[in-house]
């Protein structure tokens, strides 16, 4: 019988408003994770999918989840 809990996992995200309008969403910890979205909302939905079947993809596969090692430091700069 294989074991089916869940886990919460913590990432950061990044979202880029595009110039045509929507956004793009990707997660720096999970190399290669994007997705896309018209709305905020949706973007932010579409990521959270995106990054559930990516950890399942690899927890089916027995490989290491990876772990959040990101530093976020907003910046001041004055020109």
């Amino acid at each position: 019988m294989q074991n089916h809990s869940k886990q919460i996992y913590n990432y950061t995200v990044i979202l880029e408003k595009e110039s045509d309008g929507g956004y793009h969403a990707f997660c720096p910890a999970l190399k290669g994770c994007h997705s896309q979205g018209d709305s905020f909302e949706e973007t932010i939905e579409n990521i959270t999918e995106a990054m559930e079947l990516y950890i399942e993809s690899l927890k089916a596969d027995n490989q290491p989840i990876p772990k959040e090692d990101l530093i976020v430091k907003p910046l001041s700069i004055l020109v």
